[in-house]
């Protein structure tokens, strides 16, 4: 009972629909500024920029001010005979070029010219980065270093999905082209939809989420692969089922590399790579032409695929090769997706590329 003269506090006063809706309105922006804040990927750090790594390679700068690290091996370009540009894959970098024996070096007389890809290793990250744009940084490449007017070119996983670009935007500087292992695009304009299917349920049903979401949703690929709510990418984590048996004999080779791929940070290498591989192509190889047509022995493009790739399936270069009379396809039928790292493989894929021969070694079996 109160007492007399005793004020009673008033009743709370409900809130009004107006206010309600304010504070649900506050509530959503409030939650999407803080998934906006989680999704954004870190700055790069870029070489040779406070905090970022040092720059010990030797590098070229690029005509929008972008430097690519590079490595030159084998004999003097100066005396060379043949050229070769090597495009490294996911996740390695300009030391992970195609392991030519010194032997054939010398006996061919071969220039071996690998890079850093844009943001990988101490290459600058090109935020823009298209298909297109890494053929012309190839060119230009090429230009910086004096090689002349033409070249050969030879790229291996996402490095060979580059060379389907090369042959699209810069075909007229290349003298031969193998494409080792390629990544495909489940998306390129012309694919069937059935071959398409059997290649997307190859893969890892993690992977198949990772690859959905850089194709559809590509500003969320950097917080996809690195939650930890959801399974992302089985290859960024090297999940050892991607793993062939051939694989296995092989992978040590890669298992202890000293130097640094991603001092720049996942993004701009690994999760950017994802988003150009798998993204909006509005074009697809199903309709390049031979850019060698009427060429010489040596003018050819080689595509070869192990048979056993767990990690990029080989049936949509199989149909690729089928549609295009022009492409010399190597299946091998024993091989997972490491081959070129494999005893003397290195040496068989460069004769067939410079000679248009196998060599006694490893030799890659022609698809029937």
């Amino acid at each position: 009972m109160a007492l007399s003269g005793e004020k009673r506090p008033p009743p709370p006063v409900a809130a009004s629909g107006g206010t309600r809706r304010k504070l649900i309105l506050a509530l959503f922006v409030s939650l999407s500024a803080l998934f906006y804040k989680q999704i954004q990927p870190p700055p790069p750090k870029i070489p040779g920029s406070p905090g970022g790594p040092p720059v010990t390679a030797t590098r070229t700068r690029l005509s929008d001010g972008r430097y690519l690290a590079y490595l030159e091996s084998g004999v003097p370009k100066e005396e060379a005979k043949y050229k070769i540009i090597f495009v490294h894959g996911f996740d390695s970098c300009r030391y992970d070029a195609l392991p030519i024996s010194m032997e054939l070096v010398q006996e061919l007389g071969i220039y071996l010219l690998s890079f850093d890809r844009p943001g990988y290793a101490e290459s600058d990250p090109h935020p823009g980065r298209t298909e297109k744009s890494v053929a012309l940084d190839i060119a230009e490449l090429a230009d910086n270093l004096q090689l002349g007017p033409k070249f050969y070119l030879a790229g291996f996983s996402m490095g060979g999905e580059i060379t389907w670009s090369c042959l699209k935007h810069i075909p007229h500087r290349l003298s031969g082209v193998a494409i080792l292992g390629p990544v495909g695009n489940y998306w390129w304009p012309g694919l069937p939809a059935n071959v398409s299917r059997e290649a997307w349920y190859q893969q890892l049903a993690q992977d198949r989420w990772a690859v959905w979401v850089a194709h559809h949703l590509p500003w969320l690929t950097h917080w996809w692969n690195t939650q930890k709510v959801f399974p992302a990418s089985s290859v960024i984590a090297y999940n050892p089922a991607l793993l062939s048996e051939e694989d296995k004999l092989v992978i040590q080779k890669f298992a202890h590399r000293a130097y640094m791929i991603r001092p720049q940070g996942e993004h701009e290498c690994l999760h950017r790579d994802m988003m150009v591989g798998f993204g909006r192509w509005s074009w697809s190889p199903l309709q390049l032409e031979d850019p060698f047509a009427g060429g010489g022995r040596g003018n050819k493009v080689h595509l070869l695929h192990g048979a056993e790739d767990r990690i990029v399936p080989a049936s949509l270069s199989r149909h690729i090769s089928g549609k295009l009379p022009w492409v010399v396809y190597h299946e091998l039928p024993t091989s997972g997706h490491l081959f070129p790292i494999a005893d003397g493989m290195a040496d068989a894929i460069a004769r067939s590329l410079l000679l248009g021969e196998d060599d006694d070694g490893p030799q890659p079996a022609r698809d029937p």
